[in-house]
C-alpha cells in the first residue's frame, strides 16, 4: 500500500480543490449550458474548468501519467499509471440546485483501479478506497453490512440520456421496484456505489456508465465490501454480498443481464 498512498493524496487534494471551485461556481451556473450527447445531457463550463483545474494539477504533480476526463481530456503517459476523472458528476443535479453531485478521480494501474477518491463538496464527505486496503467516508472505514433480503433492500439506479435507452431501463425498472424495498435515483453514479460502500444504498444497478462515472466509486464499494461487477453489456451491479445473486437474477429476469457473464 505505500506506493499506493502517495496517489490517493494527490487524489484526495486535487478532488477536494475542484469541490470548492464547483461550490464557488454554483452562484452563475445557468449562465453558460450546452449539451453533448443528447438534449438531456447537459454540461456547463464549471465542468469544463474543474476538468482543467483537475487535470492541471495532476499533470503538474505527475508529468508521466496518462489522463483520462470526462470533458475530453485524454492524454498518453509513460508511468503506467492512468488518471481517470470525472470533473462534474451530477451535472443536472448542480444546475437545478439538487443536492447530489460530486468529484469523482480514479488512479489506475494495467485497467484497473487501485485509487478512489469521490468527493461530495456540499456535504463535506470525501470517499476514498485503495485496491486491497480498504474504503473510507472522512477517514471513518466502511464495511457494506445491507439488508437481510432484496424484499427489504434500498436499490439505486440510474437512466441514461438516450430516450430509447430510457424506455428500455423504465420497463426493467418496472420489474424491479416490486421485488425490494424501495428504489433511489440520485443521478450521481458516483455518489451511488459510494453510497453502498457507506450503506444508504443496499445496492445499486445502471447500465451504460463511462468509464469516469464508476472508475473511483466502484473501487470505494468493492473495498467496503460489496461485490461489484461490470457485465458485458454494460451494467454495472454492486451490492451487499448476500444481494448480489438475487439482484442478478431479477435484472436478468427483467430481460436485462440476459446471457451474460462478468468482465470486470
Amino acid at each position: 500500500m505505500d506506493d499506493l498512498q502517495p496517489l490517493l493524496d494527490l487524489a484526495v487534494d486535487v478532488a477536494r480543490r475542484a469541490g470548492a471551485h464547483l461550490l464557488d461556481g454554483l452562484a452563475d451556473v445557468r449562465t453558460d449550458v450546452d449539451t453533448k450527447s443528447t438534449r438531456t445531457d447537459m454540461v456547463t463550463e464549471m465542468d469544463r474548468s474543474s476538468e482543467r483545474l483537475v487535470a492541471g494539477a495532476l499533470r503538474s504533480a505527475r508529468p508521466h501519467d496518462a489522463v483520462l476526463g470526462e470533458e475530453g481530456t485524454a492524454s498518453v503517459g509513460t508511468s503506467g499509471v492512468r488518471w481517470v476523472v470525472d470533473p462534474l458528476d451530477g451535472t443536472t443535479n448542480y444546475l437545478y440546485g439538487f443536492p447530489a453531485w460530486a468529484v469523482s478521480v480514479a488512479a489506475e494501474r494495467d485497467g484497473e483501479s487501485v485509487v478512489g477518491v469521490v468527493h461530495d463538496a456540499l456535504h463535506d464527505e470525501t470517499f476514498t478506497a485503495l485496491r486491497g486496503g480498504g474504503a473510507w467516508c472522512n477517514g471513518e472505514p466502511l464495511r457494506v453490512t445491507g439488508a437481510a433480503d432484496l424484499a427489504t433492500a434500498l436499490v439505486g439506479t440510474g437512466f441514461s440520456y438516450d430516450a430509447a435507452d430510457r424506455g428500455r431501463q423504465a420497463a426493467v425498472l418496472a420489474r424491479v421496484l416490486p421485488a425490494v424495498r424501495d428504489i433511489r435515483r440520485a443521478g450521481a453514479a458516483a455518489l451511488d456505489l459510494s453510497w453502498v460502500g457507506l450503506g444508504r444504498l443496499d445496492a445499486f444497478f445502471e447500465r451504460g456508465l463511462a468509464p469516469w462515472d464508476a472508475a473511483a466509486g466502484s473501487l470505494v464499494a468493492s473495498e467496503a465490501g460489496a461485490l461489484v461487477r461490470r457485465f458485458e453489456d454494460g451494467t454495472w451491479v454492486a451490492a451487499a454480498p448476500q444481494l448480489f445473486e438475487p439482484l442478478c437474477e431479477l435484472l436478468e429476469a427483467a430481460d436485462d443481464l440476459r446471457g451474460r457473464g462478468p468482465v470486470g
